[in-house]
């Protein structure tokens, strides 16, 4: 794959946490990174009445610091027209499209406390609508660009969740439903060189996990310990995409921390997070009929 001009990606919903590290492990990579968010500066975002640091501007910048281009754009994911006119700026400014990042989610910051769906607000739903259809409609704008690339890659950013109990049934139907999306997504790119892939992240290490450990407790911070950072999976992402073989994967659900160590990717010091196939379930194979 010979390219002359920078690869270029969109990280959705990377103000901060695990869409910002993996847009700033992009632009260490010299990509030109897209990213999003509902404001361009601090909007308050707040946990447990502590508030959230970053902003899509400091992404942005951070990520141009680190040797690509940062390219902040505001879009409410929740809005169908801005997501069409976001992938309509990209089109007239870069031409193609190479990596699209399925990140954004609406987070409840009571999402992860116990008790059943029926006691918690029911704004928790709210991540069908910000995480599952809004990657579908990004998806489907981005596909024209990403056909016009060399190797296109269509991600999602999904956890064990979608295989087991974790954080209430709205939480691990979006996730469920991300690894169907990408599983068909790739049916419907064979023969145009670009893939779809499910990533299944392990705990990460952002601000926000790190305020929820000091609130829930030894338990939750014994599983914060071997955690990954979002910047790892940022650069699993990468090279991912750079992969000769990379249509061969196309439609698995994958964990990243089990194929991180086959492309040499691992935590500062050489640290390589674990799998948790073991503890939390593998992902679900796809049954090869088709029904067209």
């Amino acid at each position: 794959m010979k390219r002359t001009q920078p690869q270029v990606a969109l990280v959705t919903g990377a103000s901060r946490g695990v869409g910002r590290g993996i847009a700033l492990a992009l632009g260490a990579q010299g990509m030109t990174v897209y990213v999003t968010g509902r404001a361009p500066e601090k909007a308050g975002a707040q946990l447990y009445e502590q508030v959230l640091q970053g902003s899509l501007a400091d992404t942005a910048a951070a990520i141009s610091a680190a040797g690509g281009r940062g390219i902040p754009v505001v879009c409410e994911h929740a809005d169908d027209a801005q997501v069409q006119a976001l992938f309509a700026r990209i089109a007239e400014e870069a031409g193609h499209l190479d990596l699209l990042v399925n990140n954004v989610a609406a987070i409840h910051e009571r999402l992860i406390e116990p008790g059943p769906f029926w006691d918690k607000p029911l704004e928790l739903v709210e991540i069908l609508d910000v995480g599952l259809r809004s990657a579908y409609i990004a998806s489907y704008y981005a596909a024209p660009l990403l056909l016009r690339s060399a190797q296109g890659l269509v991600c999602f950013t999904s956890s064990f969740g979608a295989g087991c109990y974790m954080h209430g049934p709205a939480y691990g139907a979006q996730k469920a439903g991300c690894d169907k999306l990408a599983a068909d997504m790739a049916i419907d790119f064979e023969g145009h060189g670009v893939a779809a892939l499910s990533l299944w992240l392990g705990p990460q290490l952002t601000e926000r996990t790190r305020i929820a450990g000091e609130r829930h407790g030894e338990q939750y911070q014994a599983f914060l310990a071997d955690a990954e950072t979002p910047q790892f999976n940022g650069r699993v992402i990468h090279a991912l995409l750079n992969d000769p073989g990379l249509m061969s994967l196309s439609g698995q659900t994958l964990i990243t921390a089990e194929i991180a160590p086959g492309y040499g990717i691992s935590e500062d010091q050489g640290r390589q997070p674990p799998s948790h196939r073991a503890l939390l379930g593998e992902p679900r194979r796809q049954h090869p009929a088709r029904v067209i």
